[in-house]
């Protein structure tokens, strides 16, 4: 009789519980979603798999449970213009979970203001980050690892200028030889 009435509890729990999920002996189990991001077609499209893989071993590990993967491929991480990224947004204001979990904090984005806009959302929604790499992000991580992917997108772009510096100094010269005929020649300018 007992056991019946811990059943009717536990089915109970599921089906009225809003933010609570499913329960084992009385404890929310934590429902967990997934972001999985890579930035450039340079990268291989095997790095979602891998991302989401490993992220599903922490969740297993942990007892929590999977509830949705968000995922964005070869889009930059310095703009929050991704549709993964924005529904993560979008389910978070609806409580469809109850933490992100991702690899890293960069995975989510490099753009500074955009971590700390992520961040203030989910935590306003009681939606917690974690990510493999950091564990439970806060607003130290926010602060300091933003502060980083920002340096190093700046990195990133200086150097794609500095790479495309040596190719713009190129230019076609027309020149005439000693037979008369016209000949395009490649030098650098200075």
């Amino acid at each position: 009789m007992r056991h019946d009435r811990q059943l009717v509890e536990l089915c109970r729990s599921v089906v009225e519980g809003d933010r609570v999920g499913i329960q084992v002996c009385g404890h929310p189990v934590m429902r967990a979603a997934i972001y999985a991001h890579y930035s450039s077609r340079r990268q291989s499209a095997a790095s979602v798999e891998d991302q989401v893989r490993i992220c599903k071993e922490r969740i297993s590990r942990e007892g929590w449970q999977l509830v949705e993967v968000f995922q964005d491929r070869a889009i930059s991480g310095a703009t929050a213009l991704r549709p993964g990224y924005q529904a993560v947004l979008a389910a978070g204001r609806n409580h469809d979970f109850d933490m992100v979990v991702a690899e890293a904090l960069d995975r989510l984005s490099r753009g500074q203001e955009d971590v700390a806009a992520l961040y203030k959302r989910l935590c306003f929604a009681g939606i917690r980050i974690v990510t493999l790499a950091e564990g439970e992000i806060t607003e130290l991580h926010v602060g300091l690892k933003g502060t980083m992917n920002a340096l190093f997108l700046k990195d990133l772009a200086a150097k794609t200028v500095t790479g495309a510096k040596p190719r713009a100094r190129l230019h076609f010269v027309l020149a005439s030889t000693r037979s008369g005929r016209i000949q395009a020649m490649c030098e650098p300018t200075g």
